[in-house]
């Protein structure tokens, strides 16, 4: 499945039917009246959030959603049918922004959430409802109120409890492919994971969701690399898993560069919770791991977990300490109220 967390839609809700001119034409009663009946109301654009995607790709393709309009009253006081809703289905986590991308109008952060954004048009009146004392037969008619439209854009922000950052090649995917059941690519280069990653961790008798998104070198926030456009879908989680690769010729350097390009991104991430290990120890001897990790720990001020992706030293610890800050389970990305599992996260 291709991945796809941005798209501009255009959306459009239905004009009210228009009303009815009828009157009374039935044998051995004089002087009827009106009985034209209203026009019915216009279809909704209705945006819904459910379980089970994770990409806005559908929206490539099908880029307008136009809701019908109203039927027409009729006589003998017959109201025209309403338009059928336009029910438009979106990933949790999916904020629905105005076209200039400057106001969010809607966030989608749990299944089932349901908003009625573009109101249908209320039907005209039929000639029926004009009749006074003073005008006992009425010829004008309402012709539907008009519904309204607007382009917007779709922006999906995963929502995960645990998110990776770090450099490229620091050891993120082999990390998330360790701990979760995600089949992240990992190779020999820069950059191969071009989209995010989800997976869900089973640690502990606990489960949380892990996110992994594409490294982050020097310049992202300008645009150098991929840039810093997936940052976006981490900033709902609860805690960051800092990873530092043990083989950089600076480790401190790599930490102040990831931590420059996620304040220059703004959003809050800078202060959330960071858990700071330095992975690929087992390239490495017991002296150069000391030292590396008391430069990466003056560093960045918080204790530095050695650890090992690939051969599975001490991911046990992290994991303890991504626990430790993503709290109780109840109320976790994932479960429902009662602590069961409310979303099932499959890797993309």
């Amino acid at each position: 499945m291709h991945f796809l967390d941005q798209a501009k839609i255009f959306v459009r809700s239905g004009a009210g039917g228009a009303g009815a001119v009828a009157f009374r034409r039935e044998k051995f009663i004089e002087y009827g009246g009106p009985n034209g009946g209203s026009g019915g109301k216009g279809g909704d654009i209705i945006f819904e959030a459910v379980a089970g995607l994770n990409t806005l790709i559908d929206f490539r393709y099908t880029q307008h959603f136009r809701a019908p309009r109203g039927a027409g009253g009729s006589g003998q006081n017959m109201t025209g049918a309403g338009g059928d809703d336009i029910i438009i289905r979106v990933p949790v986590g999916t904020q629905v922004l105005s076209e200039d991308k400057e106001q969010v109008l809607a966030d989608f952060t749990a299944p089932g959430e349901r908003v009625v954004f573009l109101r249908g048009g209320d039907g005209g009146r039929g000639n029926a409802s004009y009749k006074t004392s003073t005008n006992r037969t009425p010829r004008q008619h309402g012709t539907g109120w008009p519904g309204e439209e607007m382009w917007v854009w779709l922006r999906l922000k995963l929502l995960a409890d645990a998110g990776l950052v770090g450099m490229p090649n620091a050891g993120k995917s082999t990390f998330i492919n360790a701990v979760t059941n995600a089949q992240a690519k990992v190779a020999a280069y820069a950059f191969t994971t071009t989209r995010p990653q989800l997976g869900v961790v089973r640690h502990r008798q606990s489960e949380f969701v892990v996110a992994d998104i594409p490294g982050l070198i020097e310049g992202a926030a300008d645009g150098a690399g991929i840039g810093d456009r997936f940052l976006g879908h981490i900033e709902r989680c609860r805690v960051l898993l800092h990873l530092v690769d043990a083989n950089d010729k600076d480790v401190a350097e790599s930490y102040r560069i990831v931590r420059d390009e996620l304040e220059a991104y703004g959003g809050g991430l800078i202060d959330k919770p960071v858990v700071v290990a330095l992975n690929k120890i087992d390239t490495l001897d017991d002296e150069l791991i000391a030292a590396l990790s008391a430069e990466l720990e003056e560093a960045s001020g918080a204790e530095v977990i050695p650890i090992s992706g690939a051969a599975g030293t001490g991911v046990d610890w992290v994991l303890d300490k991504l626990l430790e800050a993503i709290g109780p389970g109840p109320g976790r990305v994932g479960e429902d109220d009662e602590g069961e599992d409310a979303i099932e996260w499959s890797p993309l």
